[in-house]
């Protein structure tokens, strides 16, 4: 929010230079930044104009050794004429301009008489951005016509002034207009807000447009006005030109210039309508899919049933004539040839044009505002004000305002109770129940005095205050963070031990990192087509309000995103990426309409993808690229951080190599996925080698059995080794939970230690050779108990898995 300090200084009485009260501009933005208003930028303008006056030019004549030069004859008030050489393209006999005179600074530039090209110069006619008042140099700066010749620039213009910007948070939205900042530095510096001029203008004509609300909640109040006879082609005046200037806005017309004024002053948007162009009724209404709507800058939108439509005329005539809450239309703009006005302030709801103006890619002042809430109070005081500036400044004969209202759906403020001993036990201090009350009161706020403390009522431009702790915020904020003690708090604090049965994330995190990966954090939006490109959108959630197109759904997985970084580091010459990251995916939860359905559904999980080769680049070791089983041996490295048995088998996801992934599970539970990616990926991401990645479910790796001690078993162990042929189908998880389950008690150990097909083993079979080691407690095994143990497992493994003996 941009603003001139002398506009603010206008609304609320901060003292003058000779007053010991004086609210200097250092003071100032001092003040606003600790009532949480930041003050990002302050420019000085015209602070340095002494010398400067306005002058105009009576002839010109081209200089006779240069082109771009002309030889002007300008009366600055002082009875003889002066010769200015000027090179300025908008230097013309008439024209009112500054004048630098003899001995005036202008910036590093002493003005002297001079020659230039030959011919005397007595004096500098001036842009605005040799002044310092304007960034435009591209021309000198013109003056009104009626600009007293000879008179100070700086009473002309109202300088010296500073233009402030403001960093506002989205709840302050009250702010984004310049009596809403009075509020504040009111309270803050003990002063108050000038009353506001919006006596209503009489209706001097019959001529209105009707208009009819067909938007339920998203627009409770619309407000419009007709005024006949304008003369759009008058200029804006100087003093509310430099205001706009000052504010940040380019001056336009007159027409759009008042609308523009009347937001920045008091935060209520408009729109300013030709009404020769409309037919009537005025309608708002949501717009239907496929509609279109040809803008203010000229582009032709399509809408569809999330946006709001200001409509013109009813039946097959019905027309777009503008864009609730975002922009007007092209073909009913207003222009100099305007003479009839509908002026437009409505009420639009916060949720019905956030995120609106972003789909098309626009961003305009009033959505910028709409977004973030305007009070509903303020359409007809915004019809009022622009209506007595227009028929001033332009003439016209204004009609009644036409208002329609859905009393039912108008944001309603409730009453919060501020409790006195509330206040001191969170402030850690007494604030004085005077000051408190002075300080809500010149907030703006109804005040009503109880036994416990105050009832409050707040304006309806205070959106942000609705529950006891806003009130204590707004007393401490204009009370001064500064008074309030740094004091430690009195009570004993303990330090909560971690538990034992879980994993934290930094063991997690340290393990990756051990073995050669790099966190990456990425963003928890993603783009839908990335997320259908993977198979992976069952579940998504859309955002109502997109940072953008390519951020528009919750991700339901990481890998995506972890594989898009990875792919970018690749195509960045990296050829060896490890990347792992921890994170939450979202789904949709079940249950609910669009209203009350429940929030995202979040859960924690880790991924990795590693690519290239399996170990960097050095003279010890042949080369290779990384494969599945060193993913799988990082993958159970971090098991047994928590002492996890996972279990593997192959797996169906659409994103996996066929053959080559796998479902990965805990207690027979699936908790996630390894292995390549399909190989439609890989040239989706332009790779030249195959990704191998995990992503399973945080909770997996951090549950954890707790430690307990016991006796080593005094007595020896048996292993004995045995060889099996198995159909190539078998999973070797499925073969060791029979091998466990068989076995019993007496198993405490078991290895795979060779696989072989080939010579020997028939087609569509494997021989798989494994380790048992055997042990009890109690006694020494016998032969017998060992016997019996191995004829179990055979039995089993016969059984289950179709599993015969190698001979």
């Amino acid at each position: 929010m941009k603003f001139s300090e002398n506009w603010l200084r206008q609304h609320v009485a901060l003292g003058s230079p000779a007053e010991s009260g004086y609210v200097t501009r250092e003071r100032l933005a001092d003040t606003l930044t600790a009532i949480g208003l930041e003050v990002e930028d302050i420019t000085p303008l015209g602070e340095s104009l002494q010398g400067v006056v306005v002058a105009r030019i009576v002839e010109c004549a081209r200089h006779p050794e240069a082109d771009r030069l002309q030889v002007c004859q300008v009366d600055a008030g002082q009875g003889a004429l002066l010769q200015i050489v000027c090179g300025a393209p908008n230097a013309r006999p008439g024209l009112v301009a500054p004048l630098a005179t003899i001995g005036t600074r202008v910036g590093d530039l002493v003005i002297k008489a001079a020659k230039l090209r030959g011919v005397e110069s007595n004096g500098m006619l001036c842009s605005a951005k040799e002044l310092g008042v304007d960034a435009d140099a591209s021309g000198l700066l013109e003056l009104p016509d009626d600009a007293p010749i000879g008179a100070p620039l700086a009473q002309v213009l109202g300088l010296p002034d500073a233009s402030f910007e403001l960093k506002l948070t989205p709840n302050r939205a009250d702010c984004f207009g310049i009596r809403g900042i009075a509020y504040d530095v009111a309270a803050a510096c003990g002063s108050e807000v000038a009353p506001l001029d919006a006596t209503p203008m009489p209706a001097l004509s019959d001529a209105a447009m009707a208009v009819e609300l067909h938007a339920g909640a998203d627009v409770p109040r619309y407000c419009g006005r007709v005024i006949l006879g304008v003369d759009a082609a008058r200029k804006t005046p100087l003093w509310m030109s430099e205001r706009l200037r000052r504010s940040g806005i380019r001056p336009v017309s007159l027409l759009v210039d008042v609308t523009q004024y009347v937001m920045l002053e008091i935060g209520q948007p408009m729109h300013a309508f030709d009404r020769d162009t409309l037919r009537g009724p005025v309608g708002v209404r949501h717009a239907r899919a496929g509609e279109t709507a040809k803008l203010l800058n000229g582009e032709t939108v399509t809408l569809d049933g999330q946006f709001l439509a200001i409509t013109d005329g009813s039946g097959e005539a019905e027309r777009v004539v503008a864009l609730g809450g975002i922009m007007g239309g092209y073909d009913s703009r207003v222009t100099e040839a305007t003479r009839n006005v509908f002026l437009e302030a409505a009420h639009f709801a916060a949720s019905a044009i956030i995120g609106r103006g972003r789909r098309l890619g626009l961003h305009t002042d009033a959505g910028h505002r709409f977004e973030r809430g305007v009070d509903p109070e303020l359409p007809r005081t915004a019809i009022e004000i622009a209506t007595r500036l227009i028929v001033e400044i332009a003439g016209g004969t204004p009609g009644p305002v036409t208002e329609a209202v859905l009393p039912e759906h108008l944001p309603q403020r409730h009453p919060v109770t501020l409790r006195r001993e509330r206040l001191a036990r969170v402030l850690g201090l007494t604030v004085p129940d005077a000051e408190v009350e002075r300080i809500l009161r010149a907030l703006g706020l109804g005040v009503e005095v109880l036994a416990e403390g105050w009832r409050v009522t707040p304006p309806s431009r205070r959106f942000d205050i609705a529950i006891e702790e806003d009130l204590i915020e707004e007393v401490a904020r204009i009370h001064g963070y500064d008074a309030i003690p740094g004091a430690l708090p009195g009570s004993t604090s303990g330090i909560l031990a971690p538990s034992e049965t879980r994993l934290g994330e930094a063991e997690l995190r340290r393990r990756m990192t051990a073995r050669d990966y790099l966190e990456t954090v990425n963003y928890a939006f993603v783009d839908a087509a990335l997320l259908q490109r993977w198979d992976a959108a069952a579940g998504g959630v859309a955002l109502a309000n997109p940072l953008s197109a390519e951020l528009g759904v919750m991700r339901t997985r990481l890998l995506p995103g972890l594989v898009e970084s990875l792919s970018r580091n690749a195509a960045r010459q990296q050829p060896r990426v490890r990347l792992f990251e921890i994170g939450k995916v979202f789904a949709a939860a079940e249950g609910g309409d669009a209203d009350t359905r429940p929030a995202p559904v979040e859960t924690p999980r880790i991924a990795a993808a590693v690519y290239g080769s399996a170990a960097p680049e050095q003279w010890d070791e042949k080369p290779r690229a990384a494969d599945f089983h060193d993913l799988k041996g990082d993958l159970d490295s971090l098991a047994a951080l928590a002492d996890a048995r996972l279990d593997y088998r192959p797996s169906q996801a659409p994103w996996g190599h066929p053959g080559r992934s796998a479902d990965v599970l805990r207690d027979g539970v699936q908790v996630g996925w390894i292995g390549e990616l399909h190989p439609r990926l890989q040239r989706a991401q332009d790779l030249d080698h195959p990704v191998i990645a995990f992503e399973l479910d945080l909770a997996a790796l951090q549950q954890r059995a707790l430690p307990r001690s016991g006796a080593l078993s005094k007595f020896p162990s048996v292993r004995r080794d045995l060889a099996f042929i198995f159909p190539e189908s078998v999973a070797w998880s499925a073969i060791a939970a029979t091998v466990r389950t068989a076995a019993g008690t007496p198993l405490r150990e078991l290895h795979l230690f060779d696989r072989y097909v080939g010579r020997g083993v028939e087609s569509g079979f494997k021989s798989l050779a494994m380790g048992l080691i055997l042990q009890e407690d109690s006694r020494t095994l016998t032969d017998r108990d060992v016997e019996s143990v191995v004829a179990e497992v055979t039995a089993a493994l016969t059984s289950a898995h179709g599993a015969r003996i190698r001979s």
